[in-house]
Order: C-alpha cells, then sequence, then structure tokens
C-alpha cells in the first residue's frame, strides 16, 4: 500500500504529501464509444449510501451515524450568515462497500476533492492524509481490499494555517474573502487498472494555423517489467479516426516512463473557438506482445491562444475578452452540489451573459465546469487556491504541488487558455514565482502563465509570468458623489489583462441587492459597462474580467448577512438588473434582447417612486419605441456618444414623467421592422408566481440535482422585486429538497431557487409552490436510471 507515485523528475520533498499522481487523470473522461480493445480502467462509484457523523477520530458505531450522499457538505448551511464555528471540526464520513480483487489488476481510491483536509482509514489502516481542498488526491489499495470493505474518511473542516489558501495562525477564516464549508464535498471512486497501464495522457495540439499537429504524451506506470509493448495513439472526431501514430517500445523495468507520440501534418482537423468549439478524442491504447491490455481516452481541442501587447489573439484573429470571475459555492450545499448543477454556472455565464471568458476566481474548480466549458467555448483562466498571502515553508510547498496538480488535472481542456500560477493578489517571492512559472513550463508549454496584482503593484517588476492579470479597482468621483470605475491604463512591457474590476469597491454602491433603490441597480450595469467599454478603447488591454458574476457567501469585507452582493447574478443563479448590460451583447441576429435594469413598480410597496430621465433600458436592436398605457412615449437611440466602444450601449429614456402609467411597452426594430416587443405591468393585482425548473429529468440515485427557480412576476413575466411572504413548497416523488421552506421571498427581492436532488427509485417529481397573495405553480421532472 502506498499513495500512488509521482514521475521521478518531480522533487519528492515537494510533492511527497500530494496522493495525486499523473493517475488521477484516469477519471476525466471515459474511453469513446467501441474504445475498449482490452481490460481498460473499472470506475466504482463511491458516492451512495456514506455514513456521517461529528466525532471525527472514528470509533463511532454506525448506529451512531446518519446517512448521508455525495457530494457533501458536513454543516447544515441556509442561503445566508454561513458561520464557520458550525464545520471548523473534524468529522467522519463512513462507507461500507463490496469488491474484488481480481489479478492482473491495481486498485486506486480517488478523491475529487475535500476540505480541508482528509485522512482515509481503510479497512483499518492508516492512509496518509491529504491537506488540500480543491484537488484530486488518490491511493493504490490493492493489498487493503477484501471483499467486504470499511473506509473511514476523517476530515478536517478546520482553519489549517498550513494549507492554502488559508491565513497564518493570528487571522480567523474570516481572513480569506471566501467561505470553505467542510466536507466530502465532490466525488470518491475505486479505480482499478491493469498491474501494466497509462496512467496519463496529455495531447498537445501544435502549429494549429500552419498545418496542425499532435503530439501525445504518455504516462506508463509499470507494477512489473515488461517486453514487446507498443503504443498507439488514434486520434477521432465524432467518432472517426483522422489521424493516428504508434510506437514499439524496448523492454522497459517496473515504473514509470514517459512515451511521446506524434501525428504532423493532419487533415480533417476542425478548429475549437468560442462560436464552435469542436472538440476531438484522442484514445491511446497500450499493447504487451500485440494484445491490448488497456486503453486511456481524453478530449482536446486544436486552437492557438496567444496574449500579446497588442491583445488576445484566437485561431490568429484578436479576440476582445468579455468575462466575470466565479465562486463555486451555493446557497443550502456549499461547493457541494453535482455535475449538472456546477456545469449550469457554465451555461450562464456563457449563453445568458454573453461571456467569452471566466476566470476560476480563486482555486481549481469542478472539473464538470471545465468540461462544460469546452463544450460551450467558454475561455478559461485557471488558477491554484490562494488570496493575498504566502505562508512558511510547509505552507509554499503546498501551494507548488498545488501548481503542479492543477496543471496535470487541467491540461487537455482547451477552454483553458492561462494557468495561474501567481496566487490572488500575493506579495511578490521571486524565488517561488520562478519555481512555479518553470513547473508550469516543464508541464505544460503551449499556454502562457498569469497572476493577479493589485494596488500599487501596477507597475512592479517583480514578476515573473507571461501575461499582466491586474485587479483594477481604480475610481472616481461623479457629480452625484458616487464611486464611477475607471482602469488605469495597460503596461506596455507585458501582455495585459484587467482580471477584476468593479465589485463593491470601485462601483457606486457596497451591495447590489434586489431591494436596493434603483439607482443602485442600474449603477451596476452602468459600471460594468462603462469598464468594458474603457477596455475597448486600447487594444493593449487584452480584456476585462469584471468583478462579479455570481453573489457569494463570505465573512470578509462589504458583507450583509453574511453574504458578498457584487455578482450580476445572485447566489441562486437569478440575474439582477445589473446583468442586464451583459444580456444585451449578443448579435441580435442569434438572440434580440430588451432587458431594463429597472423594475416598473412604482410606489407602495416598492421604495421607487419614480425613474428619472435617465432610465437605462439595454438592447442589440437599433431603435426602441416607448409606449405609456398605448400611447407613444419615446423613440430611443443607443447612447454611443456615452460608451463608443460598447458594442450595444444602454437606451436612455426619460420616464420622469411616466406618473400613473400602467403598462410599459417597449417595441425593438432592427432593419426597419419590429423583432421584439415587451411589456411591463404596474397592476399588482395580477401579478402571479413563477416556478421553472432548470432541467426536466434527473438520474436516480442521490447524485444528480436541477434548480428549481422561484420568481414574483407580472402578467407579462417581468421581474417583481418588492413582495412580502414567503413560499410553500410540497415535494412528492423520489426527490428531496435543498433548500428553504418555507422560501423567503421577501428576503430575497422576489426571486430565489432551491435545489431538488434526486433519491432512490424512478418516477415522476411534483413540485407544488404557493404564495399567499402570487398563487400557486407547479413543476414536474422525471427521475430515471438513464435520465438526462
Amino acid at each position: 500500500m502506498s499513495s500512488s507515485p509521482f514521475p521521478a523528475r518531480f522533487s519528492r520533498r515537494v510533492l511527497h504529501r500530494a496522493a495525486v499522481a499523473a493517475v488521477a487523470v484516469l477519471s476525466l473522461h471515459g474511453p469513446a464509444a467501441g474504445a475498449a480493445t482490452g481490460p481498460a480502467r473499472r470506475r466504482t462509484p463511491l458516492s451512495r449510501d456514506w455514513l456521517f457523523g461529528p466525532s471525527g477520530e472514528g470509533g463511532a458505531p454506525d448506529g451512531a451515524l446518519s446517512s448521508v450522499d455525495l457530494p457533501h457538505t458536513a454543516a447544515e448551511l441556509s442561503w445566508r450568515q454561513w458561520d464557520p464555528a458550525s464545520w471548523e471540526r473534524r468529522w467522519l464520513y463512513r462507507k461500507h462497500f463490496e469488491s474484488t480483487t481480481e489479478p492482473g489488476l491495481r486498485h486506486y481510491l480517488r478523491f475529487a476533492g475535500a476540505l480541508t483536509a482528509a485522512r482515509p482509514v481503510l479497512n483499518g489502516h492508516v492512509l496518509p492524509e491529504h491537506a488540500g481542498g480543491y484537488l484530486p488526491f488518490q491511493y493504490e489499495v490493492g493489498d487493503l481490499l477484501r471483499r467486504h470493505n470499511t473506509l473511514d474518511v476523517v476530515v478536517d473542516g478546520s482553519f489549517r494555517p498550513d494549507v492554502p489558501p488559508n491565513h497564518g495562525l493570528d487571522r480567523p477564516s474570516s481572513a480569506v474573502d471566501f467561505w470553505q464549508p467542510a466536507g466530502l464535498y465532490r466525488e470518491v471512486e475505486l479505480v482499478s487498472v491493469p498491474v501494466v497501464h497509462i496512467a496519463d495522457v496529455f495531447a498537445r495540439p501544435y502549429d494549429v494555423l500552419a498545418g496542425p499537429g499532435l503530439r501525445v504524451r504518455c504516462e506508463l506506470d509499470l507494477g512489473r517489467a515488461a517486453t514487446g509493448l507498443r503504443v498507439d495513439a488514434e486520434l477521432r472526431r465524432d467518432g472517426t479516426a483522422i489521424g493516428s501514430a504508434t510506437t514499439r517500445l524496448p523492454p522497459l523495468p517496473a515504473g514509470r516512463h514517459e512515451v511521446a507520440l506524434d501525428m504532423p501534418g493532419l487533415t480533417g482537423v476542425e478548429l475549437w473557438s468560442v462560436d464552435a468549439p469542436a472538440l476531438h478524442d484522442v484514445v491511446v491504447t497500450l499493447c504487451e506482445q500485440e494484445r491490448p491490455v488497456h486503453d486511456h481516452s481524453v478530449r482536446t481541442g486544436f486552437r492557438e491562444a496567444r496574449f500579446e501587447r497588442s491583445g488576445f489573439y484566437l485561431n490568429g484573429e484578436r479576440l476582445q475578452l468579455f468575462g466575470l470571475n466565479r465562486h463555486q459555492f451555493h446557497p443550502f450545499a456549499g461547493g457541494a452540489m453535482p455535475a449538472r448543477v456546477q456545469r449550469r454556472d457554465a451555461e450562464i455565464l456563457r449563453d445568458e451573459l454573453n461571456c467569452n471568458m471566466v476566470r476560476c476566481s480563486h482555486y481549481p474548480q469542478h472539473e464538470e465546469f471545465l468540461d462544460a466549458c469546452d463544450e460551450l467555448g467558454l475561455l478559461v483562466w485557471d488558477e491554484p487556491p490562494g488570496w493575498q498571502y504566502l505562508g512558511g515553508p510547509d505552507w509554499l510547498e503546498r501551494a507548488y504541488r498545488d501548481v503542479h496538480d492543477m496543471i496535470v488535472r487541467d491540461r487537455n481542456h482547451p477552454s483553458v487558455v492561462l494557468w495561474g500560477v501567481r496566487l490572488n493578489e500575493t506579495p511578490g517571492n521571486a524565488e517561488f514565482y520562478t519555481r512555479t512559472q518553470l513547473l508550469a513550463r516543464s508541464l505544460d508549454d503551449s499556454r502562457q502563465t498569469t497572476g493577479a496584482m493589485h494596488g500599487a503593484d501596477h507597475g512592479t517588476s517583480d514578476f515573473q509570468h507571461d501575461v499582466f492579470g491586474y485587479n483594477d479597482y481604480s475610481a472616481s468621483t461623479a457629480r452625484d458623489g458616487t464611486l464611477r470605475p475607471e482602469l488605469a491604463p495597460p503596461r506596455d512591457d507585458l501582455p495585459y489583462l484587467v482580471s477584476e474590476a468593479i465589485g463593491t469597491l470601485s462601483g457606486p454602491s457596497r451591495f447590489y441587492r434586489r431591494t436596493d433603490p434603483q439607482d443602485v441597480q442600474q449603477g451596476q450595469a452602468l459600471a460594468h459597462a462603462r469598464v468594458h467599454d474603457r477596455g475597448r478603447s486600447d487594444q493593449r488591454y487584452a480584456g476585462v474580467l469584471a468583478w462579479a458574476g455570481i453573489d457569494y457567501p463570505s465573512g470578509n469585507g462589504n458583507v450583509f448577512l453574511g453574504v458578498k452582493w457584487p455578482g450580476v447574478v445572485d447566489l441562486f443563479r437569478i440575474p439582477k438588473p445589473g446583468a442586464a448590460m451583459y444580456r444585451a451583447q449578443v448579435d441580435p441576429r442569434r438572440r434580440p434582447v430588451i432587458e431594463p435594469s429597472f423594475y416598473w413598480d412604482l410606489g407602495p410597496p416598492s421604495p421607487v417612486t419614480e425613474l428619472g430621465a435617465r432610465a437605462a433600458i439595454w438592447s442589440n436592436l437599433e431603435r426602441l419605441e416607448l409606449y405609456l398605457d398605448g400611447a407613444h412615449h419615446a423613440t430611443l437611440a443607443p447612447a454611443r456618444e456615452e460608451f463608443p466602444h460598447l458594442p450595444h450601449p444602454p437606451f436612455f429614456a426619460d420616464l420622469s414623467t411616466a406618473g400613473d402609467a400602467v403598462e410599459l411597452r417597449v417595441d425593438g426594430a432592427l432593419g426597419g421592422r419590429v423583432v421584439l416587443s415587451r411589456r411591463f405591468s404596474a397592476d399588482r393585482s395580477r401579478d402571479r408566481l413563477s416556478l421553472r425548473l432548470d432541467g426536466e429529468a434527473l438520474r436516480s440515485g442521490g447524485i444528480d440535482a436541477t434548480r428549481a427557480e422561484l420568481r414574483a412576476v407580472d402578467e407579462h413575466g417581468a421581474p417583481r422585486a418588492y413582495v412580502s411572504g414567503a413560499v410553500t413548497l410540497e415535494l412528492d416523488g423520489p426527490a428531496v429538497l435543498v433548500g428553504s421552506n418555507p422560501f423567503p421571498l421577501a428576503d430575497t427581492g422576489g426571486a430565489g431557487a432551491v435545489w431538488l436532488r434526486s433519491t432512490d427509485g424512478t418516477g415522476t417529481v411534483r413540485l407544488r409552490a404557493r404564495h399567499p397573495t402570487l398563487g400557486a405553480a407547479e413543476a414536474t421532472l422525471v427521475v430515471g436510471t438513464g435520465a438526462g
């Protein structure tokens, strides 16, 4: 029994604590259809039927523990006011499972992530502790497996000062900008592979624009000496082979061996881009004495991504980066949401907010989120855990390990175009950051590196990486006394990317809640428009990744009720009025948009009594016509003089004389004809409760979930923010509700969500929602063994 070893070329002193070897990548992608040519790996999910309790050190009888499924958060969480004292201790997870130990196979226990540290005990044998919450780790356990197995995992949820991104002993957990609720919050599985197997594959496209080639680097793990080995690699597009390579190997001793194969001059390759994210499968097969014994499949995409001092270039064409930062935490569950829910965030960012890039702030996020980014064409800045602090030698060694493990896990994702190998807003350390730069180069020389600087570091020479990332909270004072975001000039010596802007530091407010005044909510949209317009004014700005995409629980800084509110999307993944600018930045031929940054809701119980002379309506159309109670009110053109560089500026309407008008109608014209019309009603007597599910089907077994969105809306479906009362929920069928019941719709500004998580069994799930004044709504979905 041992932790699976790293290749010898990496420092054992640095990496000996990590149980994540290159073999951890085995579970990223299953073999392509028809790819299994030999005893390929077997994956046994260990997500169901765990026992759980707070005892923390093992020894607790089964009867004293409760039954849970993974992913799981140790503490019970609300959507606000999280208390770190509820999870900062030791927890026990126990799993009883059956296994067979077939001859010729090796077995690995793989954890996709645990916060903050985990020490497994398998059949009474204590395995090394893994400290670090955001990357996979695994152990070779073949010598320990029995027919009937007991796995205890002691999870340490305390704020460990020796583990990134945590700060030192004299700092509380709130010193980090985001809460980190403890638990086995990602998946666990048993991976079985042949004794002689492929541990890792890195498929690296090259010369993409000049005649594409593919270099395939394989890590072989030989549990014994082997002769007559051959490695075959095949490139497939939609199941059809379009390239191949093979190499025969001399007799090799037991251990790790790297093998490289090359496929030059490929034809039939489709380029990966943000608008057409073509993906290819690479299947590598290991043969021994002409018999296939193991195959390993990964996905890749052919694209050339380069940051220059004149901006970012994708496949030789300049692309202005337009994006947001993302935290992965959800209400009620923390990070413990299944794959479907993680993927949904990528869909919101790409399809609803029209972002072409996301920064994974400030830690590696769920693998399924990156898979979704690959499929949707959403570029990624990937970075290891860190936030404004560098610790002592042990801390730095773990941070170095995190850089290694992040790159090995994620380097086959074409969406990833930047490695953030300098931790967010940390002080300079030339020796350490020279090491991380060299490490990134050794693991993947196809991508550039970066790190997010801030404040006075704008002009620093202490920067060891390729692309200068800057968290820019520059501001000036507007005429009304509020802050107005600005951007510092780009540097001339390095490619330059704005990695954060606005948030609650350089925008007009400390909070952006649905219940805040109209000028605050509209001000957020205008602030984001301002920085993106500024970012397009000089091609030296590669783009702007604004802060932030989604609200998140925190105990640091501008916090209200335990939540930070800088997101253009709220905790429940519902766009705020501040998101209207993002929603409008799309080709109108693809999707016409009319999106106000205000609620058409004047007077009690709304605190808004007038909308003023500059009520912002965001649209990608050429002209807007406004009607009040059917009478023409105004013809509007986009404010291009104020936002000369933004593709689709706002339209400003003078609604100061709207008076007692009940209905607002906005018609949008393109090419001389009306292509979209939206109506908004001030008549509250016709308001209703809207209930909508993200998905119509779930997989059975407790490992799948979907969001149920609750909104107060007017008769036309437009949001109504200022409501009273709570929503009572009733659920029937093979699912459980993750969330508050009753749901406090008044506290969340008339919009919120719960999640439905499948249980055992199949059938129809029916969710009924009832509000004292808005009435009732109902939604159904199907739970099945292959659903979703």
